[in-house]
């Protein structure tokens, strides 16, 4: 379990050195000397689930600086601690909280009690992050299903084998023509056909740069008839493969389709044909040499 990080901005250096040293031990310690450098490593994509935020400082203070960094994207829910030896009045406190700022500490502090009120900080934002992700799987899911509603009809009207993935890679929908292309009965999870085609080894874990399926969901590229062998009771079978992205309405990856198509019929018909001009070109050949030595 990784560290909370705590980034504290204030341009004496020895106060950092101070905070560093009472934080060190439970947190990931990063600091800026200015208000545009905390915004410089906020831009910069640097994880911070903390911020203590000196007032009196040149050029852009606390408040400035707390401002700025709630407009940037993605900074909105970092929890901001004001730390001052000098701004103790109420108009003060309230202009922190105004801009953004969640507790207002007054030097001399009880570190104790600081640490605390990091910790309990740190995992609001841990907790904000793991609603997002989970409401951003949720939002995927629903879109998933609304396309793969929209599908179903015309699924089972195509004479081609059409399977829909998550974005994780998983077979969450298939037509019938999908059964009959593999010789199975459709099984409870549709997943097996994943392993079945090559997109899983057998333990589950998805085959890395490897089939249409693969190139869809992590290149974004649809791939046109890719041959596939597999072996159905006892039998190889050829099959087409094709599997293009599907997007969401900004424009995500939210999973595939992926089309199958049964050649095997045809590849024993062309594979039969090249045998009979094989041996009609090896007949004519004999039948040339014959005919020079008579």
């Amino acid at each position: 379990i990784r560290k909370p990080v705590v980034l504290a901005v204030d341009d004496v250096e020895g106060n950092l050195i101070a905070l560093q040293s009472v934080l060190k031990e439970d947190y990931q310690f990063i600091q800026a000397l200015s208000g545009h450098e905390a915004i410089s490593i906020i831009k910069s994509g640097q994880t911070v689930d903390v911020i203590l935020m000196d007032i009196q400082m040149p050029e852009m203070d606390g408040f400035e600086a707390a401002e700025e960094i709630k407009n940037l994207p993605g900074a909105g829910e970092i929890p901001i601690i004001f730390i001052t030896a000098i701004y103790k009045e109420e108009p003060f406190v309230k202009r922190g909280y105004a801009v953004g700022g969640v507790d207002y500490f007054s030097k001399p502090f009880d570190p104790e009690i600081l640490k605390l009120k990091l910790g309990i900080y740190a995992s609001f934002k841990t907790r904000a992050e793991v609603l997002r992700q989970r409401e951003d799987q949720i939002r995927e899911t629903e879109e998933l299903l609304l396309v793969g509603r929209k599908l179903s009809a015309v699924l089972e009207s195509l004479p081609v084998g059409v399977m829909i993935a998550d974005v994780a890679g998983r077979v969450c929908q298939i037509n019938e023509q999908v059964s009959r292309i593999c010789d199975t009965v459709q099984p409870a999870n549709p997943n097996v056909y994943g392993e079945m085609l090559g997109f899983w080894d057998s333990a589950g874990k998805m085959l890395a740069q490897s089939g249409p399926l693969y190139h869809a969901l992590h290149d974004g590229k649809t791939s046109h008839s890719e041959m596939i062998k597999i072996s159905c009771e006892g039998e190889s079978k050829s099959i087409l493969c094709s599997a293009s992205p599907l997007l969401s309405l900004d424009n995500r990856i939210v999973g595939a389709v992926v089309v199958l198509q049964d050649v095997t019929e045809t590849k024993k018909i062309e594979a039969d044909l090249e045998d009979r001009i094989t041996r009609v070109v090896s007949g004519a050949v004999q039948l040339n040499e014959v005919v020079s030595h008579a």
